[in-house]
């Protein structure tokens, strides 16, 4: 329980200094250098390179607190530190307590015996991760990501703060979560473990639980159970010291949870508690789900299946892999991570892939995650690196996984853990068979095919477990065969390959793929001065972190619109080439649904600004792409395969009931002149997807100058409900686009503001802004018809500040591709 919090403030150094600053904790080292004044904006120009210098340094921190006479009659009081980052000798009243080389693990120490009533001094001495780092990799060379600090496979710290293709050099450092002291008597609770067992109308918990006890007594383990309609349920054992105690609990007409739109996320709060005539000495309270979730695999006709399987319902994976929120871990917190999983849910996903180069989440991800209906895919924390699993190593992951498994296992959002990111592909795919040691690859294999799967077995065995991303059978067979297991693709982009290159994939799986873009310029102002605002300036160039990233850029751009014509039109044209890309990829894996059951784009968010391949900014701004992301993981979704003038419209239905609407089409000039058009009735069963109509336009577009000149739009209707794209028969810098002159008209209502765009021409991706602010609004970067309105909007709460309709119109932007 807890007696003393650590938290708050305390004062640190430079070890070799002796100017002693105010600090916070939870926090970092950068974190207090920069509320000091002492430190430049890593974010800003090239100053990166200036903070990473003051990584090659050791720091200390200190802070006295007062113990009472209470607190020492606790039989055990216990240092509890929930996240040393990462090389941390702790000292407690001069006595070294803890030495510490592990980001991601908890560590408890009992220090009773070194308290004293009254002032007591804790002080913590962090060592330089990139000394560390630097110093290993000379003892032992290793492979890691090409894009970081070398050695930093020889480190358990979230290894994209050493710098990856997408983030900055800063390696941070500090005491980053919780550090408290608790206190004990006789007993505490050492396990709490739920299983549930799903039958007709009914769920059964089976709650075993383990204590941890020093002292024969008589004591009572009590389970409380509240409903989400507020129902208590109670029941209580007697409690044996060192056993395995199962409590059952029955749950009759369960409210089962569901993914994001394909139910409710009801949850039920499991409060464990351990007493003694009365008194109670431990309690754990967990908040769960009822559901089951797995991943199906079976064989089939293409290999064998990989899907989520929830409640028995095989369901397609629709979402992106989610990287650390921000290189200073210290501006990391609960509201900023809700809002970034609002605008996931707001995108319509289902699944989050949490990717294995940064760190296991705060608890207060997965509560969100679990209250939205997000699945999270967890990968262990290993990427793209060799290790060396020496018994020291061993020893320290075991404790690792441990650790976070019972801490994130009862998350009914949890649907599988991963063993790494890319290093079974990359002993296959990227010459890691020759550039090292036979006794290394030897040692991939007793990590993650047994060390690994045993422990979740031991401590999860109710989660789905998974060798690799990507992986098929394990043991580096074709670890990115397309018929079995997950797959990463990356001939777009890397390759330089055409969007339609997705289209020859059939994946059963898609867990990595994506395409870069530019924020939007109010980021880039944010780190740049005028004179740096060119693609290939040093300071853009600083905050691109793939090799040649702003040229393939520009290549795609080059493969698809003309040469845009000033720095803003480029960071435009990046977002419309993303946002197309990764459409195409989508569409098709969601038409060939049973094959292919989930894609997951790289990737989600930016831990700095940067240009990327995320869908939302480091400032939380949506992109094209997350935009696009809303329309082509709706639901309900009508799509085009073209192949020269012959269109496939196919409507998939990703819902538990069957859809009835109209599927309708129109073949039409810039001026909205009807050449030809079409419309019927059709039905898509439930999670299905099919072709229902069949077009060709040979005929019509019998010249290259009249496929210039026509363009084919299409939807589905279903009540409510409507998906919707064009087709142009030609690539968009060869159609003859019309000045669309588009007029805009704000009108203010009661919680929202409606904006009404029209065009005189065919406008395509119409993209709404405003110069200063910030909003989402409800539709962007969409198709406008000659004379059709499309009214958009945005609501008061997003805004943060009241406006007037007039202040808004005059802060509005609005253009479209003509504008390129």
């Amino acid at each position: 329980m807890l007696l003393i919090d650590l938290n708050g403030q305390w004062q640190m150094k430079r070890l070799d200094g002796t100017e002693w600053l105010e600090a916070s904790v939870p926090g970092s080292v950068y974190n207090d250098l920069l509320n000091a004044g002492q430190m430049p904006d890593p974010f800003y120009r090239e100053q990166e390179y200036d903070v990473l210098e003051l990584s090659n340094y050791d720091y200390e921190y200190e802070r006295t607190f007062q113990v009472d006479a209470g607190t020492l009659a606790h039989e055990r009081v216990i240092l509890r530190c929930e996240g040393l980052d990462t090389l941390c000798e702790l000292f407690l009243n001069g006595d070294n307590i803890l030495n510490s080389s592990n980001m991601h693990r908890t560590y408890e120490v009992d220090i009773k015996s070194l308290l004293t009533i009254g002032e007591n001094r804790i002080q913590a001495i962090l060592r330089s991760p990139v000394e560390y780092s630097l110093r290993k990799q000379k003892e032992l060379p290793l492979t890691n990501c090409a894009d970081a600090v070398e050695g930093i496979s020889h480190l358990r710290k979230a290894h994209s703060m050493f710098g990856w293709d997408w983030g900055p050099k800063l390696p941070d450092l500090g005491i980053w979560r919780n550090i408290s002291i608790q206190g004990y008597g006789q007993s505490r609770l050492d396990d709490v473990y739920i299983t549930q067992i799903h039958e007709q109308n009914k769920v059964t918990l089976d709650i075993r639980v383990r204590t941890d006890g020093w002292q024969e007594a008589e004591r009572e383990l009590r389970v409380k159970i509240l409903t989400p309609g507020q129902e208590t349920l109670e029941s209580c054992v007697s409690e044996k010291a060192g056993t395995d105690h199962h409590i059952l609990v029955e749950i009759l007409e369960p409210e089962l949870w569901w993914p994001n739109n394909l139910g409710e996320q009801p949850l039920y709060t499991v409060e464990v508690s351990l007493t003694r005539q009365q008194n109670e000495l431990d309690r754990k309270e967990l908040r769960i789900g009822l559901r089951t979730i797995t991943v199906k695999q079976e064989a089939d006709q293409w290999g064998e299946s990989f899907a989520f399987e929830v409640n028995g319902t095989a369901i397609f994976s629709m979402g992106a892999d989610y990287i650390l929120e921000d290189n200073i871990l210290a501006r990391c917190n609960r509201e900023r991570t809700e809002c970034l999983l609002q605008s996931c849910v707001a995108a319509n996903f289902n699944t989050i892939r949490v990717w294995g180069g940064g760190y296991y989440p705060e608890d207060y991800f997965y509560d969100l995650c679990d209250e939205y209906g997000l699945i999270v895919w967890q990968d262990h924390l290993y990427a793209c690196g060799i290790y060396a699993l020496t018994e020291e190593f061993q020893d320290n992951i075991t404790h690792e996984t441990v650790d976070n498994m019972k801490r994130l296992r009862h998350h009914a959002s949890l649907g599988l853990w991963c063993g790494n990111n890319e290093q079974e592909l990359a002993w296959v795919e990227w010459d890691w068979e020759h550039l090292t040691s036979l006794q290394l690859k030897a040692d991939y294999i007793k990590q993650y095919e047994v060390l690994l799967p045993a422990l979740a077995k031991e401590i999860d065995p109710n989660t789905f477990y998974w060798l690799a991303s990507p992986s098929s059978k394990g043991s580096f067979d074709k670890p990115n065969d397309e018929n079995y297991g997950d797959m990463h693709y990356w001939g777009v982009w890397h390759g330089k390959e055409p969007f339609t290159d997705y289209r020859k994939l059939y994946p059963r799986f898609m867990s990595e793929f994506g395409l870069q873009s530019f924020p939007a310029l109010k980021t880039i102002e944010s780190f740049t001065l005028p004179e740096d605002r060119n693609i290939f300036s040093y300071v853009m160039e600083s905050h691109q972190k793939n090799n040649t990233g702003n040229e393939k850029i520009l290549y795609y751009i080059g493969e698809t619109y003309q040469y845009p014509k000033d720095f803003a039109a480029i960071l435009y044209a990046s977002q419309l080439i993303q946002a197309e890309g990764l459409r195409c990829g989508v569409e098709h894996w969601r038409r060939n649904r049973g094959r292919c059951m989930g894609a997951l784009y790289w990737q989600l968010n930016d831990c700095w600004p940067v240009a990327s391949w995320s869908s939302i900014d480091y400032y939380g701004r949506w992109k094209a792409l997350h935009y696009a992301a809303k329309h082509f993981f709706a639901p309900i979704l009508v799509s085009a395969l073209e192949e020269g003038t012959q269109v496939a419209l196919h409507v998939s239905n990703e819902s538990k009931e069957a859809v009835q609407g109209e599927l309708s089409w129109r073949l039409l000039t810039p001026t909205s002149e009807v050449l030809l058009q079409g419309a019927k009735l059709v039905e898509i069963a439930a999670f299905s997807s099919a072709e229902l109509e069949q077009l060709d336009f040979e005929q019509v577009l019998d010249t290259k100058a009249k496929k210039r000149e026509a363009y084919l739009e299409y939807s589905f209707v279903a009540g409510e409900t409507k998906s919707e794209g064009t087709v142009l028969f030609v690539k968009p810098k060869h159609f003859n686009f019309a000045d669309p002159q588009l007029e805009v008209n704000f009108k203010e209502e009661a919680d929202q503001f409606s904006v009404t765009v029209k065009s005189r021409a065919f406008a395509r991706f119409v993209e709404l802004d405003f110069k200063e602010l910030d909003a989402v609004f409800s539709d962007n970067y969409f198709d406008l018809a000659a004379g059709v309105e499309r009214v958009v909007t945005i609501t008061k709460k997003d805004l943060g500040t009241a406006y007037t309709a007039e202040e808004l119109r005059e802060q509005l932007t609005v253009r479209s591709v003509f504008d390129i």
